[in-house]
Order: C-alpha cells, then structure tokens, then sequence
C-alpha cells in the first residue's frame, strides 16, 4: 500500500483502489436497535394505517405501565443505511420512530433526516421528559405527558408544550381518576384546547376501562380524543413486532 496524494492506493496497476484519505471518512451514524417491524398503527391520528415501526433501544423511565420492558436494553448496533434498508424493503410511505425513548440516541437525528428525505411521513413517539427542539418540524411528534400513575410526572418537560409544531399530538395514558383529573387540569392549565394539537387521552389496557374514562370526558366536554391501542385489539396485548 502506497500513500496517494488524494488518499491510499491498494494494489498496482488497472487493480489499483483508491481509498479515502485517513481522517476524510464520511461519518457512520450507528443505533442501538430493539425490533423494525411493519405492521398497522395502533395509536395516534394514524391509527389503522399501515406502518414501518423502527423501535430503538434504551429508556431512562420507568413508566408503571410500561408494555415494552424489553426495549430497556435488548438490541443490536446497525448504521443508518442498514436501517434504510430494513425499512425500504417493506414499500410503506409511514415511518414511526419509537422506543425506549428514542430522544436518548443522539444518531437519531440524522435517521430522522434520511428519512424525511427518502419522502417518508415520519412520526416520532417520545416520553416528553426531554426536548423536542432538535427534532425535525416536519416529523410528526407524538408527545407524552405524563400522568401520576406512571410513576414519572416529576419528570415531565413542561416546555414542550410550547416546542409543538401544529401537526404535533399530546398523548395523556390515563390509569385512573387521579390521572384523569391530572390530564383534564394540564389541558385547561395550558389552553391546549385552544391549540390545533390534538389531545389524546388512552386508557391503561386492562386497566381502565375505556367506557369509564368515555364517561368522564363526556360529562366534562373534554376538546380531546379517546385513544384504544387498536393493536392490542387485533392481536394478543403481549404479542411482540405487531
């Protein structure tokens, strides 16, 4: 091997490689990646729509009603473009990036960016106990609050609120009354009736009945939406990758 002016050359000849120069390498964006799974989404505006999920690895919360433990910390390393892949062999235009809390990664921005410029809708679910500014306007952010029966309502980011984007939603998982009246005074705190953001209030499966908390935003005209975890309707709630 000979050192090149442009770089290094490895062979002799019409075989000769050239090679980038050592410290000119394009970056490797490298995450640590539970499952990528097509299936329907279950959740959200986009609810019954098909779906690409990309679920990362790792979570600094410890939601009481967590239903994905296991993306604590199972999952293997794979770049971007290995993502890409995974995700373009399923032909689907809707993209959701989820966890874990996929804001702990710092390479998910620039997934986020290939994503978007591979013309994909591309939705981000996150816990909402870290910023949101660096995230792409153009992703559409699911935005937890959360409530005292999770355990982790110290930890909300309050201004988050404020860093939405229009076609941003707020997600409130209610596990009983307390949670409930939780959810309804943030509403009425923050004026996020008034906002274009929709409110979308899902009962702890097998927890909270959803026709109680139906009944409980009735009587209260509550500007928000119920939300069933439709996935957990069609298939068994502890199946995995659906």
């Amino acid at each position: 091997m000979v050192e090149a002016s442009r770089g290094w050359e490895l062979g002799a000849g019409a075989g000769k490689i050239q090679l980038p120069a050592p410290g000119n390498q394009p970056p490797v964006f490298m995450l640590t990646v539970n499952e990528i799974f097509y299936s329907i989404q279950g959740e959200s505006t986009r609810a019954g729509e098909p779906c690409v999920f990309v679920r990362l690895t790792a979570c600094d919360l410890r939601c009481s009603w967590c239903d994905t433990p296991y993306a604590f910390h199972e999952g293997r390393k794979m770049s971007i473009d290995d993502i890409m892949t995974a995700v373009e062999k399923h032909g689907c235009r809707l993209v959701e990036i989820t966890g874990g809390e996929p804001l702990l990664q710092e390479d998910v921005y620039p997934l986020m960016d290939r994503l978007l410029a591979a013309g994909r809708t591309v939705m981000l679910e996150t816990g909402g106990h870290r910023s949101i500014d660096r995230v792409p306007t153009a992703v559409r952010k699911i935005v937890d609050v959360k409530c005292p029966g999770s355990g982790e309502a110290d930890r909300n980011d309050w201004q988050n609120l404020d860093r939405l984007a229009p076609h941003d939603e707020v997600k409130f998982v209610i596990k009983d009354r307390a949670d409930y009246d939780f959810a309804r005074d943030v509403i009425d705190r923050h004026h996020l009736g008034s906002r274009p953001n929709v409110l979308l209030l899902s009962p702890v499966h097998g927890v909270l009945d959803p026709k109680t908390l139906s009944e409980w935003m009735l009587a209260d005209r509550l500007p928000a939406r119920l939300q069933l975890q439709l996935h957990k309707y069609i298939w068994s709630p502890t199946t995995r990758g659906v």
